[in-house]
């Protein structure tokens, strides 16, 4: 297993910068570790797999995880905002980062993760092999 962490600055766009980082590190397989940092806008799809939240506001990331491959990453984020209320969802692009936003990777070198669309759930579902 190998260590990634980096940080966003402001402006960055969550979902495409993490996407932008695996692409640029050629990483097959492996899973947020940690991210700790705020947004200003929100972006994020809710349980029922249809609605779309959107929000300009401050928050904090709570939590983030999620599973990344070559063929892209599937990430939930929690969001805590004013009066400590906590939302979350399915991390969409459009979630921008306020003051910076610590991120922790684990790339899993023994794993090939890749995505393949399912017709019963009607999303590129994520297929785990080991390398050996």
């Amino acid at each position: 297993m190998k260590t990634h962490a980096f940080r966003l600055i402001y402006g960055s766009d969550l979902k495409k910068s993490i996407e932008d980082y695996i692409k640029a590190h050629h990483i097959e397989a492996g899973y947020v570790a940690c991210c700790v940092g705020c947004v200003y806008e929100a972006s994020f799809r809710l349980a029922d797999g249809k609605t779309l939240f959107h929000d300009v506001n401050h928050y904090e990331i709570v939590s983030l995880m999620g599973t990344l491959s070559k063929d892209g990453v599937h990430l939930h984020i929690s969001l805590s905002g004013d009066g400590g209320h906590t939302i979350g969802g399915h991390l969409m692009s459009g979630t921008l980062i306020n003051t910076t936003a610590e991120i922790i990777l684990h790339e899993l070198d023994e794993f090939e993760f890749s995505r393949e669309f399912d017709e019963k759930t009607g999303y590129d579902e994520i297929v785990m092999k080991a390398k050996h």
